[in-house]
């Protein structure tokens, strides 16, 4: 995206053409809307980015169909060096012309025909160089199926062009179905343009619409060359004969009535009359996306010294930034595009009855209302005043541009931000509201810079993203920084690129009954362009996976990538590519059932660890995961949450290991808990038909505690992904529950797998012994053998509750541990029976309660009382107290315990 510098921010508006009320497409669906149309299409626009190109931005959509289209604007344009009424020089018009075609070049290298070439769409920028605008909206409309007025003037219109009469669009499909214009109709454009420039005004001034159209006529039918034709007017006859026969030979190759016949524009480029302008011409540089095989320093340049004379003296930092992130704060800073169509005079306020056509005769009389004349197109450009943004930075140190990422004490903190005179120190904003540090333009701004920096050194600053995503994610960066924390890198365009996405395969079909009901609410999802984005993408990622299938929900995982990355398939693709192993492992297996169920076991396991009150009800009325959470899990929640609810909650599941999906489930159910409580059965199948509103950022939070409560061991399944042991430098300063509990090494102490029906007959989770000796007071004590290191805290994190006989207790226990044999343990009315150990466990019931016991099922039956009497944190010891006689913990209690 190219820097602000001088430009300014100009908005257009044009309405889309409407559809009947009652129409229907083909599948018996209402048609979509033009103007959804034409919002997937002119994504596609913001993507092209050359010097002799005016910028796209922005579109919105708001009532009546009308589109406000945001673009690059520069006050001047090449119209008013011909009101001047002097034609240019032989060299100032050739060196002009140059500049119009190396945008005409780029256009028609990216297949889009600009269609609408005149001298108004030709500005000029304060350094002298022009650029193209308006080019885009040929392309963003269908080639005009999409609007109710033809685009592109007359006068610059190529015969072929004309001569095709009346847009025809079909009434069903609403496309047009008559020949579309090819990249040749600017070239005829071109040609007229440099006529124009020469003769210092326009070819046909001074001629009506119909007058032009018969001259017009005229040229084509004549049997003379269209600049022969040209030359029967003297004025312009006299500028002809002081120019060059290059020049004229020029102006023949674009002027030629024949479209077979006529030039390209790269043709045009290559004639000898430019041949010092190609000599001469600055060389585009090509962005370069971060996430890419090829080296991006590749082309890097310092700055000559000029450039570093003009930037060290200007205070205009803001310019240096890019248009896009400019825009972005202008909005934030209090921009309102309503307002400014509002003030002037350009917003429609005539109410819909009035917009009906003439409908008849009587006596010479029409009854009706003329067409309105809004509907048409408006050439006005409102220009955006940047006034209030600058306003607002006005504060800011030149030095907050230009971030310095080493000093980490101050930029790369998980509690300091950047201090900002002009709202003090963002560390309180950071403590606010998400969706309140989403609109402060301040706090914004620093976190947007800092991002920047951060991508464009990426991969080798990937453990700071991560460890800055963990504060929060600008949502203009959003899409690049999910990809960074995925880990995706490579060649993203070649790999997309190599799979085959066109060829039918047997899950097209419900690919594409699938699409159509996928966050349809969202505009640029349910648009056609996205329809196609979605095929490909999910075409390509089960083409890519042939040992999974298709299910439904992987359209909902992709969604969220798709939207975010909407101009980059291949990344929205490596996205969805990279988070469904670390996520869905094996989820999409053709039999999936066995991975499922212990899914949804092990949710069963959290929610009676954290909220054994909630997990009994729902037990006891047969409210079972299996009815409600399997959308959840299988689309992470895409599919019952919209999107700007989505981004949030996936903003900190991605900085999560495979489990934190399970504890989003249960701050779910939390949050519901009071109304789930008071409910039967039918009442809980009734509150998830459809999901009650849910506080995401509470959810978030609630989501943090409980994974952070949560030994890892707690959630292990055999059917996660098994991971390597990452190196200790890729992520500093990760928390321990940060880790997945495959992320170290597997040892005799260590989790195993437990059979499906084992697992669902209990209610409780359980502890290895690593996980014992990591959270418990015996690290203090363990040998060498010990897995883990000892924890640098002093309160102990867990109760160990010995429900083994007393002779056996008191032959070698765990330190620390209190003693309640089972045998004795329970009243006949299922209560504890009173004693000292009792006590204990009562006091500290805020604790994670680790009973321990034998292989037998003394202990399992001991945890599913204590769960059944609204224990929380109650877990069982993996393998039972055995697996510690090979190590030096067991000790001898003392004689009064």
């Amino acid at each position: 995206m190219p820097a602000l510098g001088s430009a300014e921010f100009g908005v257009r508006t044009f309405y889309a053409a409407s559809h009947p009320n009652d129409k229907c497409g083909p599948n018996g669906l209402p048609l979509t809307p033009n103007s959804v149309k034409i919002l997937g299409r002119f994504q596609y626009l913001t993507t092209l980015s050359h010097p002799r190109l005016c910028q796209y931005l922005d579109i919105s959509k708001t009532k009546h169909e009308c589109m406000i289209v945001i673009s690059e604007h520069h006050k001047s344009s090449v119209k008013e060096k011909l009101n001047s009424g002097q034609g240019l020089s032989e060299n100032a018009a050739v060196s002009l012309g140059f500049q119009i075609l190396e945008g005409l070049t780029f256009l028609h290298e990216k297949n889009v025909v600009h269609r609408n070439l005149s001298m108004d769409n030709i500005l000029i920028e304060k350094q002298g160089n022009i650029k193209l605008s308006e080019y885009g909206l040929y392309y963003m409309t269908d080639y005009g199926a999409d609007v109710s007025f033809p685009i592109g003037l007359p006068h610059y219109m190529a015969p072929e062009v004309l001569c095709s009469g009346p847009l025809k669009v079909d009434e069903d499909s609403g496309q047009c179905i008559q020949p579309i214009s090819g990249p040749k109709v600017d070239v005829w454009s071109f040609g007229i343009i440099l006529l124009e420039l020469l003769l210092g005004r326009e070819v046909w001034s001074g001629l009506s619409l119909q007058e032009t159209f018969v001259k017009l006529m005229l040229l084509i039918k004549s049997d003379m060359s269209p600049l022969d034709y040209l030359c029967q007017d003297a004025s312009l006859s006299e500028k002809l004969k002081g120019t060059s026969k290059e020049l004229k030979d020029l102006l023949r190759l674009c002027l030629t009535v024949s479209s077979s016949k006529r030039a390209t524009s790269e043709e045009v480029k290559q004639h000898p009359i430019f041949r010092s302008s190609r000599e001469n011409a600055v060389a585009h540089k090509r962005e370069f996306d971060i996430f890419t095989a090829e080296v991006r320093s590749a082309d890097l340049e310092l700055p000559t010294y000029e450039e570093t004379i003009a930037n060290d003296f200007s205070d205009d930092h803001l310019s240096q930034r890019s248009m896009q992130e400019v825009y972005y704060l202008w909005r934030l800073a209090g921009g309102d595009l309503d307002g400014a169509l509002r003030k002037a005079g350009m917003s429609k306020t005539r109410p819909p009855i009035h917009l009906l056509p003439c409908y008849g005769i009587l006596d010479g009389d029409v009854f009706g209302q003329d067409r309105d004349n809004a509907e048409l197109l408006n050439n006005t450009v409102i220009t955006l005043s940047q006034e209030q943004l600058r306003f607002r930075l006005r504060e800011i140190p030149a030095t907050a541009y230009y971030p310095l990422l080493e000093d980490e004490s101050k930029y790369l903190s998980e509690n300091q931000l950047p201090a900002s005179p002009s709202y003090g120190d963002l560390a309180n904003s950071a403590t606010l509201p998400l969706v309140i540090r989403e609109k402060d333009v301040d706090y914004q701004f620093h976190r947007i810079i800092l991002f920047e920096r951060l991508l464009n050194a990426y991969p080798f600053k990937r453990p700071y993203i991560w460890r800055e995503a963990r504060v929060d994610i600008p949502p203009l960066v959003r899409a690049h920084v999910w990809a960074a924390i995925l880990e995706v890198e490579g060649d993203l365009e070649g790999w997309y690129t190599s799979i085959d996405k066109e060829t039918p395969t047997a899950t097209d079909r419900q690919i594409e009954v699938d699409i159509p009901r996928c966050h349809q609410y969202h505009e640029l999802l349910s648009s056609p362009t996205a329809h196609a984005k979605f095929k490909r993408v999910l075409k390509a990622w089960v083409l890519s996976n042939p040992q999974y299938v298709y299910w439904q929900g992987l359209d909902s995982l992709c969604a969220p990538f798709l939207a975010l990355s909407f101009n980059s398939e291949a990344l929205a693709f490596a996205c969805l590519s990279a988070f469904i192993p670390k996520y869905l492992h094996k989820f999409f297996l053709r039999d999936n059932s066995a991975v499922i169920q212990e899914y949804l076991a092990v949710f069963s396991h959290l929610i009676s660890f954290h909220d054994p009150e909630l997990g009994n009800h729902l037990d006891g009325i047969g409210f079972i995961p299996d009815l409600y959470a399997i959308p959840w899990f299988l689309t992470m929640y895409a599919h019952v949450f919209p999107l700007h609810k989505i981004v949030h909650l996936w903003d900190t599941l991605l900085l999560g290991n495979s489990s934190f999906p399970l504890c989003i489930g249960v701050a779910i159910l939390q949050q519901l808990r009071d109304r789930l409580l008071s409910f039967g059965f039918n009442e809980c199948i009734l509150l998830f038909s459809d999901m009650p509103e849910i506080d995401i950022e509470r959810c978030v939070q609630d989501s943090i505690r409980i994974f952070c409560s949560t030994p890892k061991s707690a959630t292990y399944r055999q059917h996660a992904r098994p991971l390597k042991p990452k190196n200790s430098t890729d992520r500093p300063n990760v928390s321990y529950y940060s880790r997945d509990y495959h992320d170290q090494p597997q040892t005799d102490l260590s989790m195993e797998p437990i059979p499906l029906e084992e697992l669902k007959s209990e209610k409780y989770p359980r502890i290895s012994a690593e996980d014992l000796i990591e959270l418990g007071e015996l690290a203090g004590s363990a040998n060498s053998r010990s897995p883990t290191k000892k924890r640098q805290n002093s309160k102990p994190m867990i109760l160990i509750l010995d429900v083994r006989h007393h002779e056996e207790y008191k032959r070698g226990t765990l330190q620390g541990s209190i003693n309640i044999p089972f045998q004795t343990a329970f009243s006949p009315e299922g209560e504890l029976n009173p004693c000292p150990a009792v006590q204990i466990l009562n006091s500290r019931r805020n604790q994670v309660i680790v009973v321990v016991g034998n292989r037998g099922r003394f202990a399992a039956n001991f945890a599913n009382e204590l769960v059944r009497l609204g224990y929380s944190r109650v877990c069982v010891l993996h393998k039972g107290i055995d697996i510690f006689r090979t190590t030096n913990l067991l000790i001898i209690p003392p004689a009064d315990i």
